[in-house]
C-alpha cells in the first residue's frame, strides 16, 4: 500500500467510490447496480513476497487480506481467519499434490461442504458477524447457487447470531449431495428455496431483488455470491499459497481454474495484478462455453444451459465479468455500462481487435463436453490412482492440451469427487470414498420451499418471513 494511502473501494460503474472496506462488505452489490472493486490494486515488491514464502496459510491470507482492509485491527483480523479455517478437516488448509510432467493439483476442497466456496464463506460468515456485532445492527443475506456455494454459505451462516439466509436453488438441478449439504440444515434463520428454474433464473432473480434500492434497504440485505468482494479477497490468497508450495526462485506458473462465475479466476487476475509470477490463467468451462467463446473469439453471447456432469458452472452468465470489464476497458466506467446495457437488449457483447488481444494475454481457455470429462477422470485414475471430480477434470483436461512438461502447472480442484457420485461411477465403476460428514447427511431431515421462477414470488416469501419474525 502506497504510504499513507488509505484502501477504500468503488463500483465498477462509478457512481459509487470512496466505501470503507466494512461498508463494501455489508454492501455487496453496489447501489448503482456496478459490483464493487478496489481503488486501486496493492503490489508486493520481490522482498516483500519473498517474507511470504515460508508462511503457513493463516499467516499468508493476514498478510494479503491486510493489503486491502485498513478499518478492522490486525489482531481481529487475524481471530477471523483463524475462527475460519479451524472447521477445515486438513492442518495445512490446502493440501498440494504433485504428478509427473510438473502437474500439481491445489486440493481447495477441504472446508465443511467439501468446495471451495468454504475458503471464502468460512471468512465471510465470520467477517458479517463481527461487523454486526459492532454496529448493533441485523441482516438477511440473500445468494444464488449452482449447488456448491449455497452449502458452504449456508454452512457459514448457519445459527450465526443475527443474521438469516436465503438461498435459491434450481430444483433438481444441482447433485442430490450438494442438495442434502443445503436442505438438510435446519437452523432457523435458514432458508433454502428451491426455484423452478435454472441457475441463471436463480442469479436474476437475486440481482433483481438488490437492484430493487427500497426493498433492499428495508429488508437490510446482504450478498454472499462472489459479487461480495470480501468472496474474492479470500480466494486471492490460495494463489499466493498454492504458489508458494509448488514454484522455485519465483518462476512463472500457470493456473488452470475451473470457473462458470468469473469469481475463482478473477481472484487469480487480481494475484497477479499484486505481483504474483503467474505466466497466465487458464479458464477452464464445460458445455457452457460462453467464457471459453469470450476469451478464444471475443464473442460473448448467450445460449441456453446445458446440464453437464459439473453442475456448479452450468452458467451462462457470468456476474464476475464486470469486474474484469472494468480493467479491460481502461478502468472507463462508461464503457462498463454501455457494454453491460448492449449485453442486457442484445444477449451479447461485441469485443474490438484490441480488446480481445488484451483478453488472450490474460488467458487461455479451453471447454471440455461431457464425454471428455468421463475419460479424464477415467484416464488420471488409472494413470495416478487419484479420482478428479467432474469440475476439476475440466482444469486438469485444460492443463494436458497446453502442457510442455517445464512450466508447473497448478489445477485448482474445487471439490470432493464424493460430491459427484454418478459421474465418478460412470467414469471408473466405483464410487469415491465418502467422507464422514458426507455420510451422516443421508437420514437427516430435510427443509425447503419451492417456489415458481418469479421475482415477486420470491419478494414475497422474504417479506412473509421476516415479518413474523418481527411480529409484524
Amino acid at each position: 500500500m502506497p504510504k499513507g494511502e488509505i484502501m477504500k473501494y468503488k463500483s465498477t460503474r462509478g457512481k459509487v467510490k470512496g466505501i470503507s472496506f466494512k461498508e463494501t462488505v455489508m454492501m455487496g452489490l453496489a447501489d448503482d447496480g456496478g459490483l464493487m472493486i478496489p481503488e486501486y490494486i496493492p503490489t508486493l515488491s520481490k522482498d516483500e513476497m519473498i517474507e511470504l514464502k515460508d508462511l503457513n496459510y493463516k499467516d499468508i491470507a493476514l498478510k494479503i487480506m491486510k493489503l486491502f482492509i485498513d478499518d478492522i485491527d490486525i489482531s481481529t483480523i487475524k481471530n477471523i481467519i483463524d475462527k475460519s479455517y479451524s472447521t477445515f478437516d486438513k492442518g495445512d488448509i490446502i493440501p498440494v499434490k504433485r504428478f509427473d510432467n510438473n502437474i500439481f493439483i491445489a486440493e481447495i476442497f477441504h472446508g465443511p461442504t467439501y468446495a471451495f466456496k468454504d475458503i471464502a464463506l468460512q471468512f465471510l460468515g465470520n467477517l458479517f458477524e463481527h461487523i454486526l456485532l459492532e454496529k448493533n445492527k441485523k441482516m438477511n443475506i440473500l445468494g444464488a447457487t449452482s449447488g456448491d456455494t449455497g452449502s458452504a454459505a449456508i454452512h457459514g451462516f448457519k445459527g450465526k447470531k443475527d443474521i438469516n439466509i436465503f438461498i435459491l436453488h434450481p430444483h433438481g438441478k444441482v447433485s442430490p449431495i450438494q442438495e442434502l449439504q443445503m436442505t438438510t440444515v435446519t437452523d432457523k434463520n435458514v432458508f433454502n428455496l428451491a426455484i423452478d428454474g435454472t441457475f441463471d433464473d436463480c442469479q436474476y432473480i437475486v440481482k433483481s431483488i438488490f437492484n430493487d434500492l427500497n426493498f433492499k434497504q428495508n429488508y437490510s440485505l446482504g450478498a454472499i455470491n462472489s459479487i461480495n468482494w470480501a468472496r474474492v479477497l479470500a480466494q486471492v490468497v490460495y494463489y499466493f499459497y498454492t504458489y508458494f508450495r509448488v514454484a522455485n526462485n519465483f518462476e512463472k506458473v500457470y493456473f488452470s481454474v475451473p470457473t462458470g462465475n468469473f469469481g475463482n479466476i478473477f481472484a487469480g487476475y487480481i494475484a497477479k495484478k499484486i505481483g504474483l509470477p503467474i505466466k497466465k490463467l487458464i479458464l477452464a468451462t464445460n458445455e457452457n462455453n460462453i467464457l471459453t467463446r469470450f476469451v478464444q473469439n471475443g464473442d460473448y453471447s448467450l445460449s441456453n444451459v446445458v446440464e453437464t456432469y459439473s453442475p456448479s458452472m452450468d452458467i451462462q452468465i457470468a456476474s464476475n465479468l464486470e469486474r474484469y470489464f472494468y480493467f479491460l476497458f481502461g478502468e472507463d466506467s462508461d464503457e462498463v455500462i454501455k457494454k453491460i446495457k448492449e449485453f442486457e437488449q442484445n444477449g451479447k457483447i461485441n469485443f474490438n481487435k484490441s480488446e480481445v488481444e488484451q483478453i488472450n494475454i490474460d488467458f487461455y481457455s479451453f471447454s471440455t463436453s461431457n464425454d471428455e470429462t468421463l475419460k479424464i477422470i477415467a484416464d488420471f485414475y488409472k494413470k495416478y490412482d487419484y479420482i478428479l471430480d467432474p469440475h476439476t477434470a475440466c482444469g486438469v483436461n485444460a492443463t494436458l492440451k497446453l502442457n510442455d512438461g517445464e512450466t508447473p502447472f497448478i489445477n485448482l480442484a474445487t471439490a470432493h469427487p464424493a460430491k459427484f457420485q454418478d459421474a465418478i461411477y460412470k467414469a471408473i465403476s466405483k464410487l469415491p470414498e465418502e467422507p464422514e460428514r458426507i455420510m451422516n447427511l443421508k437420514n437427516r431431515d430435510k427443509k425447503y420451499f419451492k417456489l415458481k421462477n418469479s421475482v415477486d414470488e420470491v419478494k414475497e416469501f422474504i417479506r412473509k418471513e421476516l415479518n413474523a419474525d418481527t411480529g409484524n
